[in-house]
C-alpha cells in the first residue's frame, strides 16, 4: 500500500531511466588533445607556404625583369631603329636592370633564409623592405612600361618590323615582372600587418 503523502514514482518496468547530460565547464574549458599543437603546425605550414610563395613570385619577376632586359639592350637595328634613341625606351631598361638587381637579391635573402632557417635581418625590418622594395619597383616597372607603350604604338601604325616588336616584347615582360612583384607585395603585405610590434 502506498502512502499519500510520498511522491509517488514511475515505476514502468519498460521506461528508460534518462541519463544525466554532463555539463561543460564553460569558464575553464579544458583543451582537447592536441589543440595547440595542431593549431601551430598549421601556422607553421602557411608561414612556411607564404615564404615558398614569395619566393616564387620573386623568381618570375627576376626571369621577366631580365629577358626584359636582355630583349631591349639588344634591340639595336641600325639607323633609326636602335632603342638609345628613344628615351622611352631608355627608361624601360633602366628599371628592367633596377628590378632584375632588387629581385635577385631579394630571391637570394630567401634561398638563404629558406635554407639554412636563419634571418638575415630582423624580422621586423625584413617585413617591411620588402613590402616598401615590392611596391616601389612594382610601380616603377608599371611606369616604364605605360611610358613605352604609347610609342610602341605609335611606330607600329606606320610599319611593323623587328625592332617594334622586340619593343613590345619587352614591355610585356616589364608588365608580367609587374605582375608578378604586385602579387609578391601582397605576400609582403600580408606579413607586415601579421608582425607583432611588441
Amino acid at each position: 500500500m502506498s502512502n499519500p503523502d510520498e511522491p509517488t514514482k514511475n515505476n514502468h518496468a519498460g521506461s528508460p531511466v534518462p541519463a544525466e547530460t554532463p555539463t561543460a565547464d564553460v569558464e575553464n574549458p579544458t583543451p582537447a588533445a592536441g589543440f595547440g599543437v595542431s593549431a601551430i603546425t598549421r601556422r607553421w605550414k602557411r608561414e612556411d607556404l607564404l615564404k615558398r610563395g614569395s619566393l616564387v613570385a620573386r623568381g618570375l619577376a627576376l626571369l621577366f625583369s631580365l629577358l626584359s632586359f636582355i630583349i631591349m639592350a639588344s634591340n639595336k637595328h641600325g639607323d633609326r631603329k636602335n632603342f638609345d634613341n628613344y628615351e622611352e625606351y631608355r627608361y624601360l631598361l633602366a628599371i628592367a636592370i633596377l628590378s632584375t638587381l632588387y629581385t635577385g637579391v631579394q630571391a637570394l635573402r630567401h634561398v638563404h633564409e629558406i635554407s639554412t632557417g636563419k634571418q638575415i635581418f630582423e624580422r621586423r625590418i625584413s617585413a617591411m623592405v620588402d613590402f616598401l622594395g615590392d611596391q616601389v619597383v612594382a610601380y616603377l616597372l608599371i611606369s616604364s612600361a605605360s611610358a613605352a607603350i604609347p610609342m610602341t604604338n605609335r611606330m607600329r601604325e606606320g610599319q611593323d618590323n623587328i625592332f617594334t616588336d622586340s619593343s613590345a616584347s619587352a614591355i610585356s615582360m616589364s608588365v608580367f615582372a609587374f605582375l608578378s612583384l604586385a602579387l609578391s607585395a601582397m605576400v609582403s603585405g600580408y606579413n607586415l600587418s601579421t608582425q607583432s610590434y611588441i
